[in-house]
């Protein structure tokens, strides 16, 4: 499957919400989500650009996809 190449910062934080995430502050145009995952949080920076550059996503998916246990494909399915 290939890499979405439209996915806006808002798309991606929806589906992190669904996720567990919660938007704990936002600094200039970057926005910070944190989750609570065995008595540790997990914190995630997104760009809140429109899309959002493919090398970054892909950082970003590939991060919540391990930390949360999820098949990387079927989180890009989901956006």
């Amino acid at each position: 499957m290939k890499v979405p190449r439209d996915v806006n910062a808002s798309e991606l934080i929806k589906l992190l919400e669904r996720l567990g995430y919660v938007i704990i502050r936002q600094t200039g145009s970057h926005i910070r989500l944190s989750k609570k995952i065995n008595d540790n949080d997990h914190a995630i920076t997104i760009p809140n650009h429109r899309p959002i550059k493919i090398g970054t996503l892909q950082c970003i998916v590939k991060d919540i996809c391990i930390i949360n246990k999820l098949d990387i494909f079927e989180f890009y399915s989901q956006l």
